[in-house]
């Protein structure tokens, strides 16, 4: 009987594990990225490139937009075959990072998001503030959930 009993309250409260279990796993994520981030920005911050670069204040629903957006332009312009770059943009791509920054989702999609080319091109180093801006922001949100 008490085993049965036990095997019923480990059955309700697993669910509740699992999704405690995310909320920190994406947190964990989100800072292991913003670590990386420090370290490629101190490579890359001087460069004189121009490159475009989603808003410091991304639109509701546009997250994951200005994300990939990000992740492209970090691939394209700067050498993602260097270690540190290399790290930060396979952390940029994983699942994880898109749940993480999947909390400015509204209800009408990412149709009204611009497209990464139409977004004005900033330095590298205004680059890599925005992104991590968009980073910390999301953290920000999930820890208060």
């Amino acid at each position: 009987m008490k085993l049965l009993l036990l095997c019923l309250l480990a059955a309700c409260c697993s669910p509740l594990a699992r999704t405690a279990t995310q909320g920190t796993l994406e947190e964990r994520k989100l800072k292991e990225i913003l670590m990386q981030l420090n370290d490629v920005k101190e490579i890359l911050q001087h460069s004189e490139q121009m490159v475009n670069t989603p808003p410091q204040n991304t639109e509701d629903g546009c997250c994951l937009s200005a994300l990939r957006c990000f992740r492209a332009n970090l691939q394209v312009n700067f050498n993602v075959t260097e270690r540190n770059q290399g790290k930060l943009y396979k952390s940029l791509k994983h699942p994880i990072t898109e749940r993480g920054l999947d909390f400015c989702r509204s209800g009408n999609g990412e149709s009204t998001c611009k497209t990464c080319e139409s977004h004005p091109k900033a330095t590298a180093k205004e680059f890599f503030n925005r992104l991590e801006s968009l980073i910390q922001k999301a953290i920000t949100r999930l820890s208060m959930n």
